[in-house]
């Protein structure tokens, strides 16, 4: 919800999380009612599965402890987008985000295969493809926005670094 409109946010003279809290709550007791009828309907049952799902934890927070080194709070909060006059405008291309630019996204998708194949219930594999699908659109429009943003530097990072698979490549 920010960086399709980030102009309209910008322009608006209180803070734009007064009305995005309240939203991203509503938004998940909405998924919570859609998916009730669902979260007993397993796939599979298994205790073997929590194995992988404990390294995809743990890669999941690896990543979300190691994306927040370089961002300051203002950053990681949108300030910094939201405020541009008020905040350092910096593109952090270092560390995690050399491998991948959006590591954030990285790591939530880390942590719902986790809970998808531990539990092995339907409803966690669908609501990880409806993550992905619209991770897949946050990205395109992160993109946009960071583009606007940082320019030609941006485009040359874009080009050198994948969205949300890591590079591997040294």
């Amino acid at each position: 919800m920010i960086h399709p409109c980030v102009d309209y946010w910008r322009l608006r003279p209180r803070s734009p999380y007064r009305v995005l809290l309240p939203l991203w709550i509503v938004m998940w007791i909405i998924l919570g009612l859609i998916t009730a009828p669902w979260r007993q309907v397993s796939v599979y049952q298994t205790s073997w599965s929590w194995v992988p799902s404990v390294a995809l934890f743990a890669t999941g927070f690896w990543i979300y402890k190691t994306s927040g080194k370089q961002f300051n709070r203002t950053q990681l909060s949108g300030r910094a987008e939201l405020l541009p006059g008020q905040y350092e405008q910096q593109l952090v291309t270092s560390g995690v985000r050399g491998r991948v630019r959006h590591p954030v996204y990285l790591g939530h998708l880390c942590e719902m295969l986790a809970w998808s194949i531990g539990t092995g219930l339907a409803v966690c594999y669908a609501l990880t493809a409806f993550a992905v699908v619209t991770g897949a659109i946050m990205i395109r429009l992160e993109d946009k926005e960071l583009e606007q943003r940082f320019g030609a530097e941006y485009i040359q990072y874009r080009q050198r670094v994948p969205a949300v698979i890591p590079s591997l490549r040294i």
